[in-house]
């Protein structure tokens, strides 16, 4: 009887442990977005949204162009870095036993552990000074670089989880190893390989040193592809560094934009990714 007392209460105290460590992890976390929900929530207007900077000395603006400018070039590094990093993930887990495996790997693991100023200094040298301007393609690729090695580790590892036995069962009904590869394999991994590649798409969001390099930031709204474009990591340094009140209050502002274009982004993507996995039982039902 002691005996199975003693099992409940360790039982019950590493429940109690776990919970604990999970309240630890996620404090950090939940005090941040709070204390930018306290000072930015405020200062949140329809202006905000439908406004420009305005010039120094002058109340009010705001950050239309930055947050227009942080989609596109989020945009331009994900449809470079997406495809790149997945199909390298896919070649990594399926097919990479080679030299050529150990040294995507190896370049995989360097470029993870570049500082991100390092990867706008090659931004600038590759994209800006052919053109020889600072433009919102060059933000985008250095972007790319930030995202590339997160989508490909995360696709490699996550490919990895699929048991062999299932890719075995696929060739043994004679399908090409593609087929296996992409309809058996991948399309069952569809809801984590998003995950890795939201997580990577969300890192690049949020950088502000590569921006520097490339994109250098506008006060003004710019859809040029190969011109300066601001973006709202950029803005916000620059607006939190001011002497103005009314220029930091906004850099809050900025920040919670920020931190709500990443949370929507997750959900959206979940939301997206349960409909289709509810969609897909409903017809194999049928």
């Amino acid at each position: 009887m002691n005996y199975f007392r003693w099992r409940k209460f360790k039982n019950a105290f590493f429940h109690a442990l776990l919970i604990l460590s999970a309240v630890l992890v996620l404090s950090p976390l939940l005090l941040t977005v709070f204390f930018v929900i306290s000072k930015g929530l405020s200062s949140l207007d329809l202006n905000f949204f439908l406004n420009d900077p305005k010039p120094s000395g002058t109340l009010g603006g705001g950050m239309r162009h930055a947050i227009l400018g942080t989609l596109y070039m989020v945009g331009i590094g994900a449809l470079i870095a997406v495809p790149t990093g997945v199909l390298s993930g896919v070649y990594l887990s399926e097919f990479g036993k080679g030299k050529l495996a150990h040294l995507l790997r190896l370049s995989t693991d360097l470029l993870s552990g570049v500082p991100s100023i390092v990867v706008g200094i090659f931004a600038y040298i590759l994209i800006v000074l052919p053109f020889k301007s600072f433009s919102a393609l060059a933000g985008g690729v250095g972007l790319s670089v930030i995202i590339l090695p997160i989508v490909i580790r995360s696709t490699e590892e996550i490919l990895k989880l699929i048991p062999n036995h299932i890719r075995e069962a696929g060739l043994a009904l004679g399908l090409p190893r593609w087929k296996v590869t992409y309809f058996i394999v991948v399309r069952t991994s569809l809801s984590s390989l998003m995950t890795g590649i939201i997580l990577g798409i969300s890192r690049g969001a949020g950088e502000t040193a590569p921006l520097l390099f490339t994109a250098f930031g506008s006060m003004h709204l710019s859809m040029e592809l190969l011109e300066p474009m601001g973006s709202l990591p950029v803005q916000i340094y620059n607006y939190a560094i001011s002497p103005q009140e009314d220029w930091n209050r906004q850099a809050w502002a900025g920040a919670l934009v920020l931190i709500t274009l990443v949370l929507c982004l997750n959900i959206v993507s979940r939301i997206i990714l349960n409909r289709r996995a509810i969609l897909n039982k409903i017809t194999g039902r049928m």
